[in-house]
């Protein structure tokens, strides 16, 4: 039997810091809830807005796997790698964090609001080198289609991480339906909604609402409106 846990939109953590207006899908900062520390490897789920011209000074990271996907904006990051980048809303930016990384990420416009969804996954290697990168994805190849956008794999589809996960991306018209297969055995689907109105696997699913499901080899999916968007994160529940 598959197992499951529902987070909706308004369960997340919250706190207003006036220029960040930031929801938490776990514990993370002054939230604290032991019931939603992590879902298998799956650490943080950020969904922050970000005012014009502000942002996050220079600070450090280890021994983490950090996926920042923007949903609204662009991001201006630096990095003690000597990375200087900006990344689009259509893009998404991986950093394995290693052996120690700083950095800064800050909203690149002065008079728009940035969305931006970061996620933070524990690895299976611990210690590695800092690495960092940046894809530009083919927004059609998600219409109707889970897109995947990472793996573990450097020559796989998107940007690679790692950790046996793997991040698809779909908008998707009213009505369609799919199944997905979740990609190795002991993984479990933490599937995210960012917009518009879903049903998987019978549960119905709202803008911002959190679905994980697990002790499975698929989920059902089906679209209820046409603005229907999800993140799938396929994420092993065991920590490593």
């Amino acid at each position: 039997m598959s197992q499951f846990i529902l987070h909706k939109e308004n369960t997340r953590g919250h706190a207003n810091h006036g220029w960040l207006n930031a929801h938490h899908s776990f514990s993370f900062a002054n939230y604290y809830n032991p019931e939603r520390m992590h879902f298998g490897v799956l650490r943080v789920l950020n969904d922050d807005l970000i005012d014009g011209g502000m942002g996050f000074g220079s600070h450090p990271h280890d021994n983490m796997e950090i996926i920042t996907i923007p949903l609204a904006g662009a991001i201006a990051h630096k990095d003690s790698m000597g990375n200087s980048a900006v990344i689009k809303n259509g893009e998404i930016q991986v950093m394995s964090a290693g052996t120690g990384v700083s950095h800064s990420e800050f909203n690149a416009n002065a008079d728009e609001q940035l969305n931006l969804l970061q996620i933070w996954l524990f690895p299976n290697k611990k210690n590695v080198t800092p690495r960092y990168d940046q894809q530009t994805l083919d927004v059609e190849a998600r219409h109707n289609n889970f897109q995947q956008i990472l793996s573990p794999n450097a020559d796989d589809a998107g940007v690679w991480i790692h950790q046996d996960a793997w991040f698809s991306l779909g908008k998707f018209d009213a009505g369609f339906e799919t199944e997905y297969k979740i990609k190795k055995a002991g993984n479990g689907v933490y599937a995210f909604v960012i917009n518009g109105e879903v049903t998987i696997n019978g549960q119905v699913l709202s803008k911002r609402d959190g679905l994980g499901v697990w002790d499975t080899d698929s989920i059902s999916f089906k679209a209820n409106t046409a603005d229907a968007e999800v993140l799938l994160m396929d994420v092993p529940m065991e920590l490593n």
